[in-house]
């Protein structure tokens, strides 16, 4: 009886799932904050309180988990990394102190302690890589001169990851400033050896890994993936961040054959992940919260908007290609629920997963929007300030200002 109740329960949210991300589909926005109300749904204080199928939904959030961050590595190459380490680090800078400090603050004023503090500076201040990289495949925008800066910031903000998630993982566990130390430099280590054998020896790995059989390939990567996490989880270092590794650990045919064996699995547990998420998350909880939210939103959506618009401009990309580079990185999404959850499971402050999830589900709907419009609004405001400053001016003086002949050539678009 329990197992039947299990397969209706668990058949019923794959299925709801599937109908959720068709219609998202169907109108060209991201589907996580459906995923998100869908656990809120199924939850306690929801509609339908599941019982029978919890905690495998738990183990499958885990993987999800795990997943996300494996294909977010095969996206990158060691190299890139580095790369990217040596000439965008002031633009990393630039986006941690203008996106994390204001959650962090956020979290002190509302009187949530030092550790909440940390966590929902992390999740004010990742962008959303899927989401992003879905908005710039469906704007057409994969080859414009601003693009290559957001990805750097993306790519910036992914590697901090890799040293911002063991230490909040130890400080959820409560352990003492002597260990957490430890644990950083392990997780320093541990990254840094990776990056060197991934740049000297990727092919010899890769090639170990390879196989012309896809249940072979799919079975090693998967089993390998899944391993390193649980060793890297029980040295206190992040399943995610060993997740991670492995994905750039791989590199070449064997990368590619990875990310479309694993892509549909990959979609399956990270819905199931946002599911989970919403599903410790009380409904009734989120409107006090709401406000709070709100103006965090708005706040850090501004300070995404500086951040990508000072990236491009120091990258020598054209005023018009600034705006759309801020208005493309506005969207949070699957890292700051991955970070708000490590919170919650670790039961840290009652009130912090309900804001995440308000705070996600604003922005993940408003960056597609950012995206597509802070371009045009921002060129609407600064030719109405030109023309007053013009209007304001005797007839002779007025001449076009560097300001307005850049605008209007857009050759740096």
């Amino acid at each position: 009886m329990h197992s039947a109740l299990f397969l209706i329960e668990f058949g019923a949210i794959i299925l709801c799932l599937g109908l959720l991300g068709r219609f998202a589909g169907r109108f060209q926005f991201s589907p996580i904050p459906l995923y998100l109300l869908a656990g809120l749904a199924f939850g306690e204080g929801g509609l339908l309180p599941l019982g029978a199928s919890e905690e495998f939904v738990a183990i499958g959030a885990e993987i999800g988990v795990i997943l996300l961050l494996l294909m977010l590595g095969l996206e990158y190459t060691a190299s890139d990394l580095v790369s990217n380490l040596k000439t965008q680090y002031p633009a990393g800078l630039v986006d941690f102190g203008l996106n994390a400090l204001p959650g962090a603050l956020a979290a002190l004023l509302m009187g949530w302690g030092p550790v909440a503090a940390v966590v929902l500076a992390g999740v004010t201040w990742v962008s959303s890589s899927g989401v992003i990289a879905k908005v710039l495949g469906d704007l057409g925008r994969v080859g414009n001169r601003e693009t290559p800066v957001i990805l750097s910031v993306l790519v910036l903000e992914d590697l901090a990851m890799a040293v911002y998630l063991p230490i909040i993982t130890a400080l959820l566990a409560g352990v003492s400033l002597a260990a957490a130390s430890v644990t950083l430099a392990i997780a320093l280590g541990v990254a840094g050896l990776v990056l060197f054998v991934a740049l000297r020896y990727g092919r010899v790995i890769s090639r170990f890994v390879s196989s012309d059989d896809p249940e072979k390939l799919l079975l090693v990567v998967l089993g390998l993936t899944l391993l390193v996490a649980g060793i890297a989880q029980q040295l206190q270092v992040s399943a995610a961040v060993g997740a991670f590794l492995v994905g750039i650990a791989l590199s070449g045919e064997v990368a590619e054959g990875t990310h479309t064996l694993l892509s549909p699995l990959r979609d399956l547990f990270a819905a199931v992940f946002f599911v989970f998420f919403g599903l410790h998350t009380d409904p009734a909880s989120i409107p006090p919260v709401l406000l709070p939210a709100l103006v965090l939103a708005v706040g850090t959506a501004l300070t995404k908007i500086a951040t990508g618009y000072w990236a491009a401009r120091r990258s020598g990309v054209g005023v018009k290609g600034r705006w759309r580079a801020g208005g493309t990185l506005v969207a949070r999404g699957e890292f700051s629920i991955v970070i708000a959850g490590l919170a919650v499971t670790a039961g840290v402050e009652p009130s912090l997963g309900p804001l995440a999830t308000a705070y996600v589900l604003i922005l993940v709907i408003v960056g597609p929007l950012t995206a597509r419009y802070t371009e045009p609004v921002a060129g609407f405001f600064i030719k109405r300030r030109q023309a007053a400053a013009v209007a304001s001016q005797p007839l002779e003086e007025r001449e076009p200002s560097p300001e307005t002949a850049e605008a209007r050539g857009g050759s740096q678009q």
